[in-house]
């Protein structure tokens, strides 16, 4: 998906290309297959280009990102939210900075909320 939203409508072998360009090396079935799968979801969608399917998202990043948190917290977390943030907080690569930005974040939702 993220090289459909950077690189817009392409063809598996573009995304394959691309995907080899950032050091990952997959095959062009499974390209293909993975875009196949998106589509079947409703994620993306494709125009007939000669022989090859040009694909492209019918989701936003935020859409998917969204759906994607939705089904990591039911799955992962139980459904709790705490337990979510409390393991991305403790995370060893997150600097003081990162965490301070997510302090701000966090009390700008709760001055929202008392607002509301």
């Amino acid at each position: 998906m993220a090289v459909l939203w950077e690189s817009g409508p392409s063809t598996a072998a573009e995304v394959q290309a691309t995907l080899a360009n950032q050091g990952i090396q997959l095959a062009y079935n499974t390209v293909l297959t993975v875009l196949r799968i998106l589509e079947a979801k409703g994620n993306v969608d494709h125009l007939e280009e000669g022989r090859a399917h040009r694909f492209r998202s019918v989701v936003n990043r935020n859409e998917a990102g969204a759906s994607a948190l939705t089904r990591i917290l039911d799955r992962l977390f139980d459904g709790s939210a705490e337990a979510l943030v409390a393991q991305l907080v403790q995370r060893p690569n997150l600097t003081r900075k990162d965490l301070k930005r997510l302090r701000k974040v966090i009390k700008q939702q709760l001055e929202s909320r008392r607002r509301a």
